[in-house]
């Protein structure tokens, strides 16, 4: 069961970490349990696909095929409920609305209209300006649905990864989404090369005109993943101001290097806790206050040439080496000289 939620979660987020098969999509929603049949004797799945079905019975899957998995409710309406068997529960809501209601299990939350999207781009707007991000939105049990369209980039997204299938058959890789071709009439080669094209992805030219929504987006997945651990009340470097005056200046001095990259680390902080975050990998590591002032410095400044004008230039290449050493970029540098000291091993 815990394979199937990840396939689901995937699907409804657009997150990348689905398998990719060498035939059909990783996985398909089907809307019309009568579209089964005619899915199962298409190329759009493979044998390692997994395919959600409404009302589905398990045990009725051929040997040799996909994994077909019965759901109940909706999974593209907001407001309606999905459940997988007795034991799992997932809750559809509409981002609008999602602030001013109760949150009681795992949710994914969708922005469905322009009402949505304008709201969506508010809070955005405001964490990059205040540093404020919605608390509904940090919280451990909910997901925001469909990454790629509001600005996370399509990076690992496509119809080789996820399909959803409407009612009449629409292909598409989410509800609301660019029709990318239809059931029974095109094959996963032609849907591809629909969603390929400038416009198939699908993203609202709001979103297009914010190149830093993937960061957004990265530091709001950060924000939760230290809500998850007990952390509260934390700030984000970038978004509203900065943890130290050093970081502060080279900001005023050059420009930031950190506004936009989705998958640069994010440095963080609650109280005297600090923490780099690496999207890409989804480790988190705790730094004490000088570590931290020094990261934040490499991040903004871009380099440690750079960033020395701003901060001690030995205790920037050790930071650097650290983290590099573990595998994260922080700034361009290569030493051999580690930090042991001064950051917390990584978790």
């Amino acid at each position: 069961m815990a394979g199937i939620k990840r396939h689901l979660m995937l699907w409804g987020t657009g997150k990348p970490g689905a398998e990719h098969s060498a035939t059909g999509a990783a996985t398909v929603v089907l809307e019309n349990p009568d579209h089964l049949s005619t899915l199962l004797g298409s190329d759009l799945v493979g044998p390692e696909s997994v395919v959600f079905v409404p009302g589905h019975t398990e045990g009725t899957d051929a040997p040799d095929g996909p994994a077909v998995t019965g759901y109940e409710g909706s999974l593209s309406e907001p407001g309606a409920e999905c459940s997988l068997g007795t034991d799992f529960y997932l809750q559809i809501q509409n981002y609008g609305i999602s602030a001013y209601m109760s949150v009681v299990g795992p949710t994914l939350i969708r922005v469905a209209d322009d009402m949505d999207l304008d709201a969506y781009l508010a809070d955005a707007d405001e964490a990059r300006r205040a540093g404020v991000f919605p608390d509904f939105l940090t919280n451990p049990v909910i997901q925001l649905a469909d990454l790629p369209a509001l600005g996370a980039g399509t990076a690992g997204d496509g119809p080789r990864r996820r399909l959803y299938v409407d009612q009449d058959g629409a292909l598409s890789t989410a509800p609301g989404g660019a029709r990318l071709g239809v059931l029974g009439e095109d094959d996963l080669d032609r849907v591809e090369a629909r969603w390929l094209l400038p416009d198939g992805a699908g993203a609202p030219e709001q979103i297009a005109q914010r190149p830093w929504l993937g960061r957004y987006l990265a530091a709001v997945g950060a924000v939760r993943d230290l809500r998850a651990r007990g952390v509260v009340d934390v700030r984000v470097s970038g978004f509203g101001g900065r943890l130290g005056a050093a970081a502060t200046a080279a900001t005023a001095a050059t420009g930031p290097a950190d506004t936009a990259d989705a998958l640069l680390p994010l440095l963080l902080w609650s109280g005297e806790h600090a923490f780099v975050h690496d999207p890409a990998s989804g480790r988190t590591f705790g730094l004490d206050p000088a570590a931290a002032a020094l990261a934040e410095v490499l991040l903004v400044s871009g380099s440690v040439a750079a960033g020395s004008a701003h901060a001690d230039r030995t205790g920037l290449e050790r930071v650097a080496a650290y983290f590099a050493e573990a595998g994260i970029g922080l700034g361009t540098v290569v030493l051999d000289e580690r930090v042991g000291e001064l950051v917390t091993a990584g978790r």
